[in-house]
Formats: structure tokens, sequence, C-alpha cells
């Protein structure tokens, strides 16, 4: 061995191996990533949405220039997460651009304009507020965290860099108001990055268009409380509203079918359209709210009101298929605030006070479910519990409840705005993590079995074109939410419609509106996204206390320890020499 590294051709061998190694790396890029949670991993179904790209897609990033630290790693990480998706594309596919736009915009009236076009595209921007513990002042930032994913003559799609799930520091919920813990959110927003860059492209290449109907027949609403769901939806599905009092939905034609709110019960004709429908591979979100509790009600009455059984003549077929909406309001500690009237002021104007209002509990994922992970949370009006049941073949998996101060109040219900009174009413909340949204999975059986006789068989043939099925041919997929006001939003006399999850009284969004997305896209998609939508990144964190405290210590080991150690070996090293050598 030492013969062979004396050999004058050995090192020029070598180096040039070093060489072909360094060009092969260019053409055959490889990085092998040691992290736990496959950081720096893209998901195979990203790859193949990449690798088949026909054309040039543009990503042009906002989030650039001077940022405060939180952001300037989220840049960071975009940065190395484009890089990794053009490498993967391997050619001219994918264009990458970082830009704030307006720079070299002098007249802030066209400035004004540009940002304006920007927002209708759903770009957003965010007011940062910067504190230097040096000079103590305060300073405004304008931040723009999102990017646009363009392709061919296709409308741009906005993509927001920050997360949708606001994580906040350990509180007490009944005396403490939350505090979102900064850099929690930010290393949420990167786990979420791949996704949904993965996602735009995706919307923008696909060929086929998945279509969703917006059922009606049964009461369901058709006015302003819808806006933000049909203008969320028409956005990235074609969006079709079906009367099931006229015809059988066909699942050939209709990807998924939502039943948001419906107030009217359900004949046994209804049901068999709906039944069948997912026999034949159709999927269903249903949004029920079984028990009548609204909050105008409480204000007409002025104290209390009793909340009572719609009578959807649904339970029978939910039950069929694995749950049970039961017949109770579910309330939580940890939940909404609103505005009520506590006295007059001296011009006899109310005096106004937002109190915690129990029947509007925040809802989350407590699992690795793949559509409510990595979400923030999700603001019910008046839910009910939900339980699941035995159903051969069907898996159920619980996609939002409540936290862990919860208890139900079984029907009749009384909704009041004193309804937690005492001390004892406060003990009485002792439920925790109680189910509202529950996704359905697997082969369904009929709820007409050994119901239809031969005359009624060849009406629905007859009618569909379609012979009447006993059992689903294929697995099936349906989420069953307990609510149907995480699907409706509010209407304000001055501005119109908000966007759901909000309420009128707080300039706060929920992510009602993500999970309407993640639900329909876990119905309808084929391509998998969702692996890369579950990635979570572990947060490893310094003590800012104690580095805090001991900053000059680790100071002196990280910078004087190194280059006293080089001097005390050179040192040695020099005399070490000189005792050798004589020198």
């Amino acid at each position: 061995m030492k013969k062979l590294f004396n050999h004058k051709f050995t090192w020029l061998g070598l180096l040039g191996l070093f060489v072909c190694i360094v060009i092969a790396s260019n053409y055959y890029p490889y990085r092998l990533d040691l992290t736990a949670e496959k950081r720096f991993s893209v998901s195979t179904a990203t790859k193949k949405i990449l690798t088949e790209l026909d054309s040039t897609v543009t990503i042009t990033v906002f989030l650039t220039g001077d940022l405060p630290a939180d952001y300037r790693k989220l840049n960071q990480a975009t940065q190395d997460l484009l890089n990794d998706f053009k490498s993967i594309t391997r050619g001219n596919t994918l264009k990458i651009s970082f830009q704030k736009p307006g720079e070299s915009i002098t007249n802030d009236s066209n400035k004004v304009l540009l940002y304006d076009s920007l927002a209708r595209l759903g770009v957003v921007f965010e007011q940062a507020a910067s504190v230097s513990s040096a000079s103590e002042k305060s300073t405004q930032q304008l931040i723009i965290p999102a990017a646009l994913v363009s392709y061919k003559n296709q409308k741009p799609i906005a993509v927001d860099l920050r997360s949708s799930r606001k994580i906040f520091k350990q509180y007490n919920v009944l005396t403490e108001d939350p505090q979102e813990d900064i850099e929690a959110t930010r290393n949420a927003a990167e786990a979420l990055l791949e996704y949904k860059f993965a996602n735009a492209i995706d919307q923008l290449t696909r060929k086929n268009i998945p279509t969703i109907a917006y059922a009606i027949g049964n009461g369901e609403p058709i006015d302003l409380k819808v806006n933000d769901l049909g203008e969320s939806l028409r956005n990235q599905y074609r969006l079709a509203v079906f009367d099931l009092k006229k015809g059988f939905p066909d699942a050939s034609m209709i990807d998924a079918m939502i039943i948001v709110k419906p107030t009217k019960a359900f004949t046994e004709e209804d049901k068999l359209k709906i039944d069948q429908y997912i026999m034949h591979g159709g999927k269903v979100i249903w949004c029920i709210d079984k028990l009548y509790a609204e909050l105008d009600s409480l204000k007409r009455n002025q104290a209390e009101y009793t909340a009572f059984d719609r009578g959807l003549d649904l339970d029978d077929l939910l039950f069929k298929y694995g749950v049970r909406i039961n017949g109770d309001l579910l309330q939580d500690l940890n939940c909404s605030k609103i505005p009520i009237v506590i006295g007059r002021n001296g011009d006899g104007s109310p005096k106004m006070q937002r109190v915690p209002w129990p029947y509007y509990p925040f809802l989350s994922a407590h699992s690795n479910n793949p559509i409510s992970k990595n979400l923030e949370r999700v603001l019910p009006l008046f839910p009910s519990s939900i339980d699941t049941v035995k159903a051969i073949g069907i898996e159920k998996t619980i996609l939002l409840s409540s936290d862990t101060n919860s208890r139900r109040l079984a029907s009749p219900a009384i909704v009041s705005v004193n309804s937690v009174k005492s001390e004892e009413d406060m003990r009485s909340f002792q439920s925790s993590y109680v189910p509202v949204a529950v996704l359905l999975e697997g082969k369904f059986g009929s709820f007409f079995h050994n119901r239809i006789g031969p005359v009624l068989a060849d009406s629905i043939l007859r009618n569909t074109g379609k012979p009447y099925l006993d059992k689903a041919l294929v697995p099936g997929k349906q989420i069953v939410i307990a609510d149907a006001d995480i699907f409706t939003n509010d209407v304000s006399q001055a501005t119109g419609p908000v966007p759901m999850g909000m309420l009128l009284q707080e300039n706060y969004r929920f992510a009602n509106r993500e999970f309407l997305l993640n639900s329909v896209d876990y119905l309808v998609s084929t391509n998998n996204l969702f692996e890369s939508r579950n990635k979570d990144f572990v947060l490893r964190l310094l003590d800012k206390k104690k580095l805090a405290e001991q900053r000059v210590q680790w100071q002196i080991i990280n910078i004087g320890l190194p280059i006293f150690l080089v001097i005390i070996l050179g040192s040695i090293f020099q005399w070490v020499r000189k005792k050798k050598f004589g020198i």
C-alpha cells in the first residue's frame, strides 16, 4: 500500500478520479438526507409532477430583501426547496426568481396599483414591527411572504409562504390570552412549503379538473352565506349545483358532492339517490346541524332558548355508513369570544365586553390524519359530537375534535349567555378530544339492502342507466361533520360576505377554508401530494434565557478557545522542531 501511494502516477490518478466525480455530480446530483424527519427530501409525488412538466413553470418569490430573522430563515428554506425542484426537472421547465415588487417604482400611486393587482391575485402582505434591543425603537416594515406560480396563459396561483397553522405557547384558557410562538409557527411554515408549491404546480398543469357538486333541495343555503365556499371551490375545481329533487347524481360525472346545512327532512327517495351515488363510487362531504341552534335566536330572546332537533331524518343512513351525530351541543373552555352587553355607558349607549363563548369551541387534529395535520384551529358554531359505530369494512379517522376541557349538553339543550354559572359548572368540563369531524373509508354497504324490489330496481336502471347496487364496487370516501357552519360565512351589512372561519367581531380568520379545500382534495385527488403535506419538522430551539445569561461564556468557548488551542499547538510544534533540529 505504501509503495502504491509512493508511485508517481498514484496522485495523478486520484486527482483525475476526483475531477470525474465532480463532473458526474453535475449530471447526476445526489444528496444524502440524514435528518430524522427527512427535512431535505422531496416526496415521490412531487418528483412525479416535476418530471412530467411539458412546458415552463415560472415561480416568482416576493419574500426577499432585508428581512427579520424569522422570515430570513423562511426565505432560505424557500430557496433551498426551489433549488431542489430545479435540479429534479433537469431542464428549463422551471424558472425561479426572487424579487421585491415595486422596488424600482418611485411613484407611490403606481406602487399602490401594483400592490392592489397582486392582492387581487391572492398575494398576501404583512406589516412587521421590529424592535431594536439597543435603541428600543420600533420600525414598521412591509413584508410580502408570498410567491406567484405561472404556467402558460393561465391565471397565476398565489402561494402564501406562511403557515395556516399558528402555534401558541402554553397558557391558561380561563385567565390568559394565547401568545403565538413565532419560531414554532415559522417552522410549521417550512414543513408545508413543498406541498404548497407542488400543489400549485399540479393545479396549473393537470389535464383533468374534478367536478364538485353543491347539493340543494333540502333547504341548503344558496345565498351569500356560502359565498366563500363557492369562490374557494370555483378557483380549483369545476363547481356545479345539483338539485336532489330533480334527478340521480351520476358518480361518473360528479367526483364529489357537498351537502351543507340542510334544514328540511330527507325523503326515502333523497336517501336512495345519495346511497346509489356512493355505491357507484361517489364521494360525499356531510355538514350537518342536527340541532337548531343559532346566535340570532339568542339575540332575539335576550337570555336563553332551547335548541331542538331539526328532524332531518338522516340518522339511519349515516349509522349504516359508520357514524352517529348525537343530539347534543358540544362546549369547550378553549373557545372563541363574542361581544355581549354588560350594561350602559353614561350617554346611554350599550357597554360591550368580549366574553368566552364555549358554544364556539376551537377544533384541531389530535392524530396524524393527512387532511388536518399541520392545520390551524378550525372554528365551528354550535357543533354537536360524533360517535363512530360498527360498519364492516369501514375505516374511521377522527379529523377534528375539541380540546381537553369539553362537555356535552344533551338535547333539549339550553343555549344561554350564562351557560357557565358556578364552580360546579366549571368542573363539568371533563371530557377531552370529543370528535366533531370523521373520515370514513372503505367499501360501503347500501342502506337499502334487501329493501329494493324488482320494480324499483328497474326504475333506477331506467333513470340512471346503471343497476341498483347492494354494495360499493370500489372503495369510497365520506367525511361527516357535526356542524354546518364550518363551511358557511357571516355577511356584514357594510362590506358584504366575510371569509369563512372569521367572526364579524374578530379580526382573525381560522382555518375553515383550508380544511374545506384539504377535505375536497383528499376525496378527489389522485396525485398523492398529501405525502408531502404530512411532513413535520422537529423544532430544535436554543434556550433564550440561558443563551443571554451565558453569552460571554459561549463566546469564549466558541471563539477564544480555538484561537488559544492554535497558539498552544503552534508553540509546542515550534519547540519540538527547534529541539529536534537545533534551529
